[in-house]
């Protein structure tokens, strides 16, 4: 018999919890595991930052040692050189980090973006839709991406986010500041939905930011004079985690990483 069958949060010892953690960002426990730490995550803020912490690290050494059978096929991105690789990683560690330890919006001084606000308000207006939350749903993926990329005049990609429960459901255009936009949505067993937006943005880097309102809240940086925002609602941690791993899939990288 599997002695993990019998896994609650009474079961943990004093010196466990590092250990169970790391398995979480590993992804190394069972369902009714997961289950339990998550739950556990939501109601200590400490850990949740420590798992934040781990995932950043983990995210960082991935992109310096990127293994072949791991990239998605619908990545739509020119090959990077290995030194730009390195310094991405560094930089969605280091912004990783700073979201982990709770450090929320490093805007130094800079007014959130239009963009970040657009795409609150787009998941405030679309997340909720039962019957169109979408235009171009995921079954159609590989048409919906080319005509988005045409759109916005940007190779774009769709990133996975299997690994937090979510699936793709789809996406639409959306108007933007000064252009078109893009809003990805993916939703899990359970209903919930994230989204993810996606816009041509003037100033070439961002830092993390964070915009909250009725329950929401939206996750933006920019990379490469693209902005990018991850919103939706529930456990904070479990979003910051999402932004930055999406963060290190899209490419984003410091050579003048700013807030």
């Amino acid at each position: 018999m599997n002695d993990r069958q019998d896994f609650t949060c009474d079961s943990l010892e004093p010196g466990d919890d590092q250990r169970l953690l790391s398995a979480l960002v590993d992804g190394e426990l069972s369902a009714p595991e997961r289950a339990v730490v998550e739950a556990q995550l939501a109601a200590d803020p400490e850990a949740a930052r420590r798992v934040a912490h781990y995932r950043a690290q983990k995210t960082a050494l991935q992109a310096l040692f990127p293994k072949p059978a791991a990239v998605p096929s619908l990545f739509l991105q020119r090959r990077t050189p290995w030194w730009r690789l390195g310094v991405s990683a560094l930089a969605c560690l280091l912004a990783g980090i700073a979201l982990g330890l709770g450090l929320g919006t490093l805007s130094l001084g800079v007014d959130k973006p239009a963009f970040a606000q657009r795409a609150d308000m787009a998941y405030a207006v679309y997340a909720p839709e039962f019957s169109h939350p979408v235009e171009v749903g995921a079954g159609e993926q590989a048409q919906l991406v080319s005509w988005l990329s045409r759109r916005l005049n940007r190779p774009l990609a769709v990133p996975s986010l299997q690994e937090y429960g979510y699936t793709l459901i789809g996406g639409r255009l959306l108007p933007g500041e000064a252009g078109p936009a893009a809003q990805f949505m993916y939703q899990n067993k359970m209903g919930d939905r994230v989204t993810l937006y996606v816009t041509v943005f003037a100033k070439h880097e961002l830092t993390f930011g964070t915009v909250q309102g009725d329950g929401r809240r939206t996750i933006y940086w920019a990379s490469r004079g693209m902005g990018y925002a991850l919103s939706g609602r529930g456990n904070e941690a479990s979003l910051r985690m999402i932004a930055v791993d999406t963060c290190n899939a899209l490419g984003g990288h410091a050579d003048s990483w700013s807030g």
